[in-house]
């Protein structure tokens, strides 16, 4: 899961850069640089949140509980860049306090995978958390690695 995560996360970041780069070369944006932005976006935020939570001992490919959060999110974050962008961009109505696509942005965008996040963090602290093993074993190689940095240390 790591690695297509890591290849996800490459790709994307890739693609943004490709399209910065061809606006910065035309000098203006094509309109399929947008779709591209955004799109690579919610990608590279899937990726990085896939990286920061996979654990090798876990099911669903390393994600536990977090798989269906993870999808939720980024379907949010792709779902209201695609409705922002497919809006048309005449005379918005305002949509509590704001423009209708500003709205979507900061709302569907910015809020709510603050409001799913945290509580699929929550409701998944005990499975996704360091077992008692684990912390041994991180305890173990820290004092293993303590150890030789005292051993080089005394001969360097």
């Amino acid at each position: 899961m790591k690695k297509l995560a890591l290849y996800v996360l490459f790709v994307s970041i890739a693609a943004i850069f490709a399209t910065y780069a061809c606006v910065a070369i035309a000098g203006s944006a094509p309109p399929w640089a947008a779709w591209v932005v955004a799109l690579s976006t919610a990608l590279s935020m899937l990726a990085t949140m896939v990286l920061g939570a996979t654990r090798r001992d876990r099911r669903n490919g390393g994600l536990g509980g977090l798989a269906v959060p993870f999808i939720v999110t980024f379907v949010l974050i792709a779902g209201g860049f695609a409705l922002a962008l497919g809006l048309p961009a005449a005379a918005e109505p305002i949509v509590m306090g704001l423009p209708r696509r500003a709205a979507i942005v900061l709302y569907g965008i910015g809020l709510l995978p603050l409001l799913v996040l945290p509580v699929a963090y929550a409701l998944t602290f005990d499975e996704m958390t360091l077992s008692e093993d684990d912390l041994d074993r991180v305890r173990r190689a820290a004092s293993a690695a303590r150890n030789d940095a005292m051993g080089q240390g005394s001969n360097g």
